[in-house]
């Protein structure tokens, strides 16, 4: 399933209207501001159509699943659009995780649980915003926010540590331009970054990993950064992304994939944009002097060029490690 999607769910007293754009889409937010009620009535109108009174407006179909009938559901729908209410337990498990892995339906997970198993990107993890009454001032207005800036930061003083999320070609760039006075720390993986920043208190950190399946550990290292100022983050969807942005790469054709990824990438083919990003760099050198591994960085990237290329998509290390 391929494209981004405009969605109004609405009855007499209360209309949702957002777009959704990849596999994976999470709601959070505290009782009453009308998680379960969006995903009742997109339950209504699926079992009884127009004599539910509900009014559903999407082009693919929208539909919910539940505990005790996901699986057969999940098994029967395609380029569907399911909603799943936080009293599922069922988005917790690797059970659950596997079988969405493989299907082209887009997801909208209502919880407030982090769910590591599932690799969904900071840009989607929303709030439900209600802004008063519409219309004929009987209908409550409701959309979605996004909880969580992506945007760069800019640190106070200049970065003292820099924790980069993973240990391969990312880190080996990161760690080549950071300056002598500044130590470069691959976490391990991305649960591991939140303790790794702990081990490092009190330093000026800046903390790069890939926005495109950091989801899961935003909330708690957002809560912690609160009370750290000197910790600064910065999301790119992935290292691939950012060569793949520099322009190294020439045509408008690739520039037209990153503004419009859901337009490009098969939701079935790929768990989150971070792994169509490494395909799609990997693809694109292959047989070139930019010819590109993620296990290990082609010394090319380290280049006067190419380096300042790359950092120049990210001000933000360039200003505070070089």
């Amino acid at each position: 399933m391929k494209g981004k999607y405009h969605i109004i769910v609405q009855n007499s007293r209360v209309k949702f209207e957002f777009d959704i754009k990849r596999n994976i889409t999470i709601v959070r937010g505290d009782s009453a501001t009308g998680k379960t009620t969006l995903v009742s009535l997109i339950d209504t109108y699926d079992r009884l159509g127009a004599d539910s009174g509900v009014e559903v407006s999407c082009s693919k179909r929208c539909l919910t699943v539940n505990n005790s009938n996901w699986e057969s559901i999940l098994n029967s729908v395609s380029e569907c659009i399911v909603f799943i209410d936080e009293e599922n337990t069922i988005i917790k498990s690797d059970d659950f995780a596997r079988k969405i892995k493989d299907t082209n339906n887009y997801y909208v997970i209502i919880t407030r649980e982090n769910l590591p198993n599932l690799p969904y990107s900071v840009e989607e993890i929303y709030g439900i915003h209600t802004s008063g009454k519409y219309a004929d001032m009987r209908r409550t207005y409701n959309s979605f926010y996004q909880l969580y800036s992506v945007d760069e930061q800019r640190m106070a003083d200049k970065a003292e540590t820099v924790i980069v999320e993973d240990s391969n070609s990312g880190y080996d760039f990161f760690k080549s331009v950071a300056a002598d006075d500044i130590n470069c720390i691959s976490a391990g993986g991305k649960t591991k970054i939140k303790r790794t920043v702990m081990d490092n208190e009190g330093k000026n950190l800046l903390v790069i990993a890939d926005g495109a399946a950091f989801g899961s550990e935003m909330g708690e290292l957002f809560l912690y950064m609160q009370k750290h100022p000197e910790v600064s983050l910065y999301l790119p969807e992935s290292f691939e992304w950012l060569i793949l942005k520099s322009g190294l790469i020439d045509g408008n054709r690739i520039a037209d994939i990153l503004q419009h990824t859901e337009d490009f990438l098969e939701s079935s083919e790929y768990f989150s944009w971070e792994r169509f990003y490494t395909k799609l760099l990997i693809s694109e050198t292959e047989g070139t002097y930019l010819q590109y591994s993620k296990q290990k960085l082609n010394d090319v990237y380290l280049n006067p060029n190419e380096k300042e290329a790359v950092l120049t998509v990210a001000d933000i290390i360039r200003e505070n490690i070089t």
